[in-house]
């Protein structure tokens, strides 16, 4: 029972995270990211005592002040998970991942924190402020998805997985799974570049590029585009810089669209457990390829993308999950699994890839 409990905490914990990075997303999407300019502090005051008064409906300073808030408690539940899972967990690695999940958390804290107070110092090339809000944005996908995985390594799904159920004709899935994993990781990556940049706008047409395929980024052509975004749209200029990151970004998810959608075809082909994988990253891919086309296409509604950032954490979460569902049928896993109770149906159900 109490393995029971801890799973389901992991699962709520994992969940608050998920808010917390919409509502990181949205900051980033707002601009609100200094709406308060002070760190650990909040105008002065002790962050939980900031009166109710001076920031609910307050414009940017109630989102970036809630999203402060969420994310100390988001902080609190990771102490919990990691002290019970010491406290109650036979499997080493897992009492290591729960504590990794802590060192997580407490870095993105102060990674959030430098992104305030070192704002407006350069640093490599740009500012303080967009490297250490790229870096929080990164981190907070990681440190999502490994709270997932600690909750999928709780549950009972895992429990009655076991080395050997991989059929021989699927023992590939495994490594490209995990290449395509990384490819999401890496976009993620490149998105915050381009969030923390404010530059989801450097292309503002989709699917082609300022009505080309590749557009040009000549200094002639960055002028007269430049021209148009300050005196007529009243926009910030674009670098070729900003263009090409925006095309990589395009072509990476591409890439992983038609990875994804092979992959998970062969895995609904196969049907149990993988089959139900390969259907919820192919649906959350197409999503997010949606989301993104939407958010050009509403001239960056936050609320657009918002749910773009979501959705890519989501399709994030479900590579890492299914990586090491795969990875554990192939029994790659070389720690024994630790198992309360398993009766005949349950192991039925695993060897048929049920789940």
């Amino acid at each position: 029972m109490n393995g029971v409990w801890r799973h389901r905490f992991a699962v709520f914990t994992a969940a608050s995270t998920l808010l917390l990075i919409c509502l990181g997303g949205f900051v980033t999407s707002k601009g609100f990211g200094m709406a308060v300019p002070d760190w650990p502090t909040t105008y002065g005051y002790n962050m939980f005592f900031f009166p109710i008064s001076k920031w609910w409906g307050v414009g940017g300073v109630h989102d970036e002040h809630l999203h402060r808030l969420v994310a100390s408690t988001v902080g609190f539940l990771v102490i919990l998970l990691a002290v019970w899972t010491e406290l109650s967990e036979g499997r080493r690695w897992l009492r290591a991942l729960a504590w990794t999940a802590l060192a997580l958390v407490l870095v993105q804290g102060l990674l959030g924190g430098l992104r305030v107070i070192l704002n407006g110092r350069g640093l490599l090339g740009t500012t303080a402020g967009v490297v250490f809000g790229m870096c929080h944005a990164a981190l907070a996908q990681i440190f999502f998805s490994t709270l997932a995985a600690i909750a999928l390594f709780t549950s009972r799904i895992w429990s009655c997985l076991s080395p050997g159920q991989m059929p021989r004709r699927l023992s590939s899935i495994p490594g490209w799974t995990l290449v395509i994993t990384f490819l999401i990781l890496a976009q993620l990556l490149i998105a915050a570049a381009i969030r923390h940049q404010h530059a989801p706008l450097a292309i503002p047409d989709f699917p082609l590029a300022y009505g080309h395929l590749y557009p040009p980024t000549d200094p002639d052509f960055l002028l007269s585009v430049n021209q148009r975004r300050v005196n007529v749209l009243q926009d910030s200029e674009v670098t070729a810089f900003q263009i090409h990151l925006q095309m990589a970004h395009r072509f990476v998810a591409a890439l992983i669209l038609s990875s994804v959608l092979l992959l998970g075809w062969r895995l609904i082909q196969e049907g149990g457990l993988l089959g139900r994988f390969g259907a919820v990253w192919s649906g959350l891919t197409l999503v997010q390829v949606g989301l993104g086309a939407a958010t050009i296409w509403t001239n960056k509604s936050a609320d657009i993308a918002t749910a773009h950032v979501a959705v890519g954490a989501l399709t994030l979460m479900t590579g890492v999950l299914l990586a090491a569902v795969t990875q554990r049928m192939r029994g790659a896993w070389l720690e024994p699994l630790v198992v309360d109770s398993i009766d005949v149906m349950d192991v039925r159900s695993a060897n048929s890839l049920g789940g």
